[in-house]
């Protein structure tokens, strides 16, 4: 045990010395390792980071979650062209599925429609998201409200001017020394009254967030402009019973409205159900392809890297040689030597890693404030990382460790005189 510690100590001081009395190249010789790690790290980070932050969008949705419309939300096997003659969805069969699918917990209607300029008495905001939907959409999204409240169902279905803003657009308006609820807002040339407001979400991964959103009853959009606009694209929204099959209630749902529709057998349904679940499965498959493809990318440059090890390890055996052949007219094993030049390889392949993971790290905290999304450097991310770079050190040192313990200590005490 001891004598791996010393061997460490010794190893430590002759990379440290490698490190200072030939800076330039052990410099070019360790970038490779740098680049290498901080490519590598960098990939696992970010695909990391933009994994958490889907995640966490997707944390208050139910996996099982099911959205019906006419379009789809990923890749189809119906041709774009069979798609685009498909009908809307509409309210009546929303209201009709509420009643006849049993194992469906909650089901609420929602448009998708332009955006909006609020204003209050001075202040305006434009472009706001406006979200026209029925009063399920609370329960559905888990919604978290700040102050006041959600509207309730007699207020949806009468489509009652009433509306729940998001953070950024209580901010914009009303500033922060005011309470928004009970406030009268301007939209559609109409005023809504402030009945609650949302707490803060921060930016979304999918298109805009509840921050910079206003969320008013859906039937307030249809009393004003009918069902049938361009600029109008409906959904619905049906969240399973807890504990209930998602495919078993995504086949009761197409049962009931094929029906309901009146489409004949052996033919194609006019409508398409997406499950969140599925989503979610082709977002975790693109970010394993992405982690494929950056470590297929970044084992470039750690193969650089190796070699750049190795050939700083080669002459650093050979400007030894001296010292070698001394130490083993001492007494020093070949295992001795070995591990002398191993340890030595490892910590120097380690300080490359190193200044490449901290390079990332110092990277990761620049984007995260410029662009308002948090990057984060993992302890896992860290520990592969660490792991790579000794694995490199390892493999580039075992060829000059075994050469330089199997020098004959004559021979190498009259090389280097």
């Amino acid at each position: 045990m001891f004598l791996y510690l010393r061997l460490l100590k010794e190893s430590l001081s002759f990379a440290l010395n490698a490190l200072t009395n030939n800076k330039l190249r052990t410099f070019l010789s360790l970038l490779g390792v740098t680049i290498g790690i901080f490519s590598i790290i960098a990939v696992l980070a970010a695909v990391d980071s933009l994994d958490r932050k889907i995640k966490e969008d997707l944390s208050a949705v139910d996996k099982n979650t099911m959205y019906l419309k006419r379009f789809s939300f990923g890749p189809s096997d119906i041709p774009r062209w069979k798609r685009e003659q498909f009908p809307d969805v509409t309210y009546d069969e929303y209201q009709y599925l509420k009643g006849a699918v049993s194992s469906a917990e909650h089901m609420a209607y929602q448009i998708f429609t332009k955006s909006e300029t609020a204003k209050y008495e001075e202040e305006s905001v434009s472009n706001v998201n406006v979200v026209p939907v029925s009063y399920e959409f609370e329960d559905i999204q888990s919604l978290k409200i700040a102050e006041g409240r959600f509207y309730n169902e007699s207020e949806s279905n009468s489509g009652s001017a009433v509306a729940v803003i998001g953070y950024e657009i209580a901010k914009a308006l009303f500033g922060e020394q005011q309470s928004p609820v009970g406030k009268k807002i301007r939209m559609y040339g109409q005023r809504f009254t402030v009945i609650g407001v949302l707490e803060k979400q921060g930016e979304g991964m999918f298109g805009q967030s509840n921050d910079t959103g206003i969320i008013i009853p859906v039937n307030f959009i249809r009393h004003r402009y009918g069902d049938h606009n361009n600029f109008m694209t409906p959904i619905i929204i049906i969240k399973p019973q807890k504990g209930a099959d998602a495919d078993a209630v995504k086949a009761d749902i197409t049962q009931k409205l094929r029906s309901y529709r009146g489409i004949k057998a052996g033919d194609i349904n006019n409508f398409i159900i997406d499950i969140l679940a599925g989503f979610t499965d082709m977002i975790d498959d693109i970010i394993g392809q992405m982690n494929i493809i950056g470590w297929i990318i970044s084992g470039f440059s750690l193969l650089v890297g190796g070699f750049g090890i190795a050939n700083i390890m080669f002459v650093s055996v050979k400007e030894r040689t001296n010292l070698i052949g001394i130490q083993k007219a001492l007494g020093a094993k070949n295992r001795f030597i070995l591990f002398q030049f191993l340890f030595e390889a490892v910590i120097l392949s380690v300080i490359g890693g190193i200044v490449g993971m901290l390079l990332v790290w110092g990277i990761a905290k620049i984007l995260t404030e410029v662009v308002e999304f948090e990057f984060i450097l993992g302890f896992w991310n860290i520990v592969i990382g660490t792991g790579l770079a000794a694995g490199i050190g390892l493999l580039s040192g075992i060829l000059p460790a075994i050469s330089a313990s199997k020098l004959d200590p004559v021979e190498a005490i009259r090389t280097g005189m």
